[in-house]
Parts: structure tokens; sequence; C-alpha cells
């Protein structure tokens, strides 16, 4: 290992990362470091760790590296391993870009829920396409402290729990993942989010992301929340035949989520990068051991 290792820092509506570009996959990113990264005290700071690789150079993305050149080896603030983070691929475009591996317009991205498309706009907005969600069946419920909500069941590539309450204060601080039941729907835990109406097919929304806590925003999550809603409200394009488009508040921003009759669904928002600098690697292998 190097004596020092490049880093960028770049957020999504606040949702936030440590970007660790290493093309060639050899820094061992172990779970350790990955949270010694995070630590918000003690490290860079970071809702997770984008950690930029060829797909060619990643065991699980070699099959995806003839549609897209790189792979988000994304990892949870905690060093957990991640199928997909909305955010995090907006802002994995915009360090691409930032490092002149792509242009503004459409690119590909490989991630662990699949290739995701990403079109670059001028106006500095990331439009990623999030695919499709799937509708698990069987009730769910949430709980936060002697409340409980029935929750929509939505999987983005990872799993959701999406309660409509009256007030988001009823979430309390989310420092800990809040209960759920039947535990069987989600063995490997869940994100689950809490939504109010703030007017017509305009919600906001908090989150406690499984691995991370409460975050400033969560793009998978605000992609269920309106799947969750456009069901709620009737408004679903598969049967009605016409595309369903949210605003989504987070408390770090704003997105903008689009489902279309084919199940196909597009998240728009900003990404920005706002630091760069070098990480000392004797630091960083003192604070795994």
């Amino acid at each position: 290992m190097s004596t020092r290792i490049a880093f960028l820092k770049g957020h999504g509506t606040e949702n936030d990362f440590v970007i660790v570009p290493d093309p060639e996959n050899v820094i061992d990113l172990t779970p350790v470091a990955v949270a010694a990264l995070c630590d918000r005290r003690a490290g860079i700071g970071g809702d997770g760790v984008l950690h930029v690789v060829r797909s060619a150079a990643h065991p699980e993305a070699g099959d995806m590296a003839a549609e897209a050149e790189w792979f988000m080896d994304y990892r949870n603030g905690d060093g957990s391993i991640a199928e997909m983070c909305g955010n995090g691929v907006r802002v994995f475009a915009r360090y691409l870009q930032h490092a002149g591996h792509v242009a503004e317009g459409d690119i590909a991205v490989a991630t662990r829920g699949g290739v995701k498309s990403v079109h670059i706009a001028k106006d500095g907005d990331v439009t990623v396409g999030m695919g499709s969600a799937r509708l698990p069946e069987g009730d769910v419920t949430v709980s936060v402290g002697e409340r409980s909500w029935p929750a929509r069941n939505v999987n983005m590539g990872n799993p959701h729990a999406v309660a409509f309450v009256d007030d988001l204060a009823h979430a309390g601080d989310l420092l800990a993942p809040p209960p759920f039941s039947p535990a069987a729907a989600y063995p490997e835990g869940v994100n689950v989010e809490f939504v109010v109406d703030r007017g017509p097919r305009h919600v906001a929304m908090r989150v406690h992301e499984r691995g991370s806590g409460e975050t400033r925003s969560c793009g998978t999550g605000a992609c269920a929340v309106a799947v969750a809603a456009a069901r709620r409200d009737g408004a679903d394009p598969a049967v009605t035949g016409s595309p369903a488009t949210y605003t989504v508040d987070v408390p770090g921003g704003r997105l903008v989520i689009t489902e279309r009759p084919d199940g196909e669904i597009e998240m728009t928002g900003p990404a920005v990068i706002v630091a760069e600098g070098e990480i000392d690697a004797e630091w960083l292998e003192s604070a795994v051991r």
C-alpha cells in the first residue's frame, strides 16, 4: 500500500460519501477500514464509501464490463456491503465526469443491483435509471415507541418499508433501526421511510438507512416512496398508462422521481464534489488494528 491514498468527498442532497478511486482494485477496503473512513470525528466522515473500480478488475462486476466500464463498489457507513445507493450513483457519475473519465450525456454504471443508465445534464443535475420496483406481497408493520404503522414493502434492488405518517417527528430520533414485523419480511434488515404529504404528488420523508442510521437523503428510498405513494393514490402507471412523477423532499434537498408505464423509474437530483485530498495510509492501517 502506498503511503498516501487519494480520496474525494461528495454528496447528493446531503447524502455524503467518501470517494476512493481504485481503478485496478488494489486497495483492500475492509469493513473496519470503511467504518474508520466514515467516522465523522476520527475519520473523514460520510454515510458510505464509493469505491471506484473498473468493472473488469472486480470479481463481482466482471460480467458487466461489456456494458459498463466502471463499477460502484458501494459500502455502508458501518462497513457492510449494499446492493445499491441511488444518491451514490449520481455522485459516482459526477466523480467520473470530474476525473475526465466521462463527459456530459449518457453513461452506464455497474452496481450490485445491476447496470444503471445515467444522464449527466448541462444544468448539473444527474438522472439515474433506477430499474423497476418489486412489491413483495404480505403485510408489514414498522414501529417507533408505542406507535406503529402499516408499511409498503418495496424492493429497489435493496429492501424498503414505506410508512405514511401524520408527522415526521413521529419517526423519533432514528438512531436505532425501527422495529418491524414480521421478521421474515426482511431477513437482512431494511431501510425504513417515514412519509408525509406536502401537496399533490409532493411528499416529504425521513429515512433510517440500514447500516448507516438516519441520513439526509436516500435515493432508492425516495424511489420506493414514490412507488408506494402512486399505489396509494391510484396512480400506478401500469394501470393508468401514464407516467407518475412525484417530488420527494428529503432533509438534504429535493429529488424528482418518475415511474413509467413499463415500470422503469428515473430519479433526478444534484450531485456535488466538495473536496479532494489524500488519506494517510499509516493512519488507516492503525485505525483498522
